[in-house]
């Protein structure tokens, strides 16, 4: 029996699908320096706005004694108030380890600020955190039967009482009902009954629409977006209106920012078997139009994924999908623009788990799990090591725009999409909003990497789901944009 109306009117909510930009994959993951100290954090944000935000944070390197954590906007009213701080909790087995709570009380691009006191003296760091409903919130099990029972309780009573009342009410004390009485007292609850089930029904009509109202006042969606050919090659992707961000345009701020110098980041891979990989950089012809001439692409259907970030600092990831002929395999050589890169991979049906991958023409990249297994809701660094053709540590890595390397994290069945750098899971243009100062030189900005880049990096991340995934670490080497391409099972 469905939930009584009663019940859904002062404790529940409908169900919806959760949306969250980088798909699948809402918690935020950092890792950045704060003065002396250098820290993992961790925000698991919450599945409802008002909401309490889970943040743990890992020291990795410096004596820390004391962190304390406030919510905070990026930019305008509310990025310079901050509420009394919570201080966090220090683990006792683990004297670098702390878990704290925050109230995010608003959907928008806030900031959990961070604030370190260590033998190193006092440091601050500040870590984007896009906020925003996911889902709506089910009656518990056991709370919806108990109120189905009491409501059950309450309209027999009900029907009862009218019963009773129709029966009995003009006889004397002593007396029985004559048999017309007790008829017109069966009608009487019939009546009674009919009307209690119309009044639930219509009002869980209304509840219901009430409900879902509110739930798309509330609950993010990215906006739609629709990808289309023209003249074989031309790629056009138009971006629908956002319900979610209009309702909201004083705190998000429309407007689109470049990320790692480009407005739009923008993923094809081929289905179904992952065989084929771009990232490429559209230019923007309108405000909700971006367009690019595809490179030699092959054809086929192409799962798309768009990143965008909002001068706010809020982050859109945005999916579509695309069939592209066969025709334009030839249409051009290469990837228009340097960043723009290709990658070929084995077909996802056949390729087992590995922890080494090939690389461009030479060499290779090894992933140092160190034999153990990778779980869910489980945050680590991954540690990739990029080796020579001779079997050394590549030493001809380059920057790939401004970051030592980029992965993209896909579960086979494009559940989750995440675009990560070794500064985790935020976008870059949300860090440098926080910056007091905006012509602040990118060297400073964690994970920005200029100069010769090592050969081992890392990006911090924790994969959502149980789950058979794909992952795309890309690197610069000698000039050209490189791609490793694993293949690896998520365990609970």
């Amino acid at each position: 029996m469905r939930h009584a109306f009663f019940a859904g009117l002062f404790f529940c909510l409908l169900l919806a699908l959760r949306t969250p930009a980088h798909v699948g994959s809402p918690d935020v993951y950092y890792e950045g320096t704060a003065g002396p100290y250098r820290l993992f954090v961790t925000v698991r944000t919450p599945q409802m706005i008002p909401g309490i935000a889970r943040v743990d944070v890992q020291v990795l390197d410096g004596l820390v004694s004391n962190i304390q954590i406030v919510p905070l906007r990026v930019v305008g009213e509310g990025s310079q108030t901050a509420p009394p701080p919570d201080t966090m909790e220090q683990s006792k087995s683990d004297s670098k380890f702390f878990t704290g709570k925050l109230w995010l009380m608003e959907s928008g691009s806030f900031q959990v600020r961070i604030d370190i006191n260590g033998e190193q003296g006092k440091a601050q760091m500040g870590v984007p955190v896009p906020a925003f409903a996911q889902r709506t919130l089910a009656m518990q099990k056991t709370t919806g039967l108990l109120l189905t029972g009491l409501m059950i309780f309450l309209v027999l009573s009900l029907i009862s009482i009218l019963g009773a009342a129709t029966r009995e009410s003009q006889l004397e004390p002593g007396s029985e009902a004559p048999p017309r009485t007790r008829r017109r007292a069966r009608i009487a609850m019939v009546a009674t009954a009919a009307v209690i089930v119309a009044i639930l029904f219509l009002g869980n009509l209304w509840w219901s629409s009430v409900a879902n109202a509110n739930a798309k006042d509330m609950v993010y969606k990215p906006p739609p977006m629709k990808a289309s050919l023209t003249n074989s090659n031309q790629l056009t992707l138009e971006l629908g209106p956002s319900y979610w961000h209009d309702l909201r345009k004083a705190e998000q701020l429309d407007k689109i920012i470049p990320d790692h110098g480009h407005l739009m980041h923008l993923f094809l891979v081929r289905l179904p078997e992952m065989d084929h990989f771009y990232h490429l950089h559209p230019q923007q012809t309108t405000v909700n139009k971006f367009g690019e001439v595809l490179p030699s692409i092959v054809g086929g259907r192409y799962a798309v994924f768009a990143d965008i970030v909002r001068e706010s600092g809020f982050p859109d990831t945005m999916t579509a999908q695309l069939q592209v002929p066969e025709s334009v395999a030839n249409s051009a050589d290469s990837p228009n623009a340097s960043d723009d890169s290709a990658a070929e991979a084995p077909p996802v049906s056949n390729a087992p788990v590995n922890t080494e991958a090939p690389l461009g023409v030479g060499g290779h990249v090894e992933w140092l799990l160190n034999a153990k297994a990778i779980h869910a809701q489980k945050p680590t660094l991954l540690r990739f090591r990029v080796v020579a053709q001779d079997g050394a540590p590549a030493s001809e890595l380059e920057p790939y725009m401004g970051m030592a390397g980029h992965l993209v994290i896909l579960r086979h069945d494009l559940s989750v999409f995440a675009h990560v750098h070794p500064a985790g899971s935020v976008p870059m243009a949300a860090l440098m909003l926080l910056k007091k100062n905006s012509t602040d030189d990118m060297s400073s900005m964690p994970g920005m990497q200029h100069g010769p880049v090592p050969a081992e990096i890392t990006f911090p991340y924790g994969f959502p789901q149980v789950g058979d995934y794909r992952l795309f670490l890309q690197v610069k080497r000698a000039g050209h944009v490189e791609t490793a391409v694993f293949d690896t099972h998520v365990a609970p």
